[in-house]
């Protein structure tokens, strides 16, 4: 059973949320929060697999939210869908920077949250890495960028270092090993090592990484 904590402060977008998740095979909603700081405290207490996040609600949102969420370890395989109204949002950028798995329009189908959510459990890609590149380039784009290079940056081998660089070109397993004349699973294996290295949660955080270390320009 996938558990699901629900985050908006809307009552009404809760409802259908709730609805959606508990109608669901396979699914349950572990319980509802209306502000970033119950989040928080209620992710602590139920340890959902997926939290559906909000980003503009009162007192904390749900970027420090996720913040919070991402660096407790004892919540270390709670992913976090960010859920928002604008795919160009600079707030994207920042929850992505603090740990979620990604994001989904709130206009998005019912049927594509459902499987968003079974994806994210899974470890696929919740978005397709170009939506990422996308928003990340948007943000890059509208405004002055400081290069900070990854502290473990250095710890990645020149193979790890190309694959990062492709993965934030938003190529998936099967583009890059077509490009670099390798098996799907040995890009996996390189990816993962770069991941565990860099300390990224998953491909979307490694995007970010690579934007903010200047691998990608």
């Amino acid at each position: 059973m996938i558990t699901v904590l629900v985050v908006d402060d809307q009552d009404l977008i809760r409802i259908g949320l709730r609805t959606l998740i508990d109608t669901e095979d396979g699914l349950s909603c572990a319980g509802e929060a209306s502000d970033g700081l119950a989040a928080v405290q209620l992710a602590r207490q139920v340890r959902p697999a997926v939290i559906l996040m909000d980003i503009r609600m009162p007192g904390i949102d749900g970027i420090e939210a996720t913040r919070r969420i991402t660096a407790d370890p004892s919540l270390i395989d709670t992913k976090i869908i960010v859920l928002t109204t604008f795919e160009h949002d600079e707030y994207v950028f920042n929850a992505l920077r603090h740990g979620a798995s990604g994001f989904l329009l709130k206009d998005t189908k019912p049927a594509d949250l459902v499987q968003a959510i079974r994806s994210v459990v899974c470890g696929g890609a919740l978005m397709s890495p170009t939506v990422t590149r996308k928003v990340i380039r948007e943000f890059v784009a509208a405004s002055p960028r400081t290069i900070r290079p990854h502290p473990n940056l250095h710890t990645l081998t020149a193979r790890e270092r190309e694959l990062v660089i492709l993965v934030a070109a938003g190529l998936g397993n099967d583009d890059i090993a077509e490009r670099l004349v390798i098996s799907a699973a040995t890009a996996r294996t390189h990816i993962s090592r770069a991941m565990l290295k860099l300390g990224a949660r998953d491909r979307a955080q490694l995007v970010v990484f690579a934007y903010q270390s200047g691998l990608v320009r």
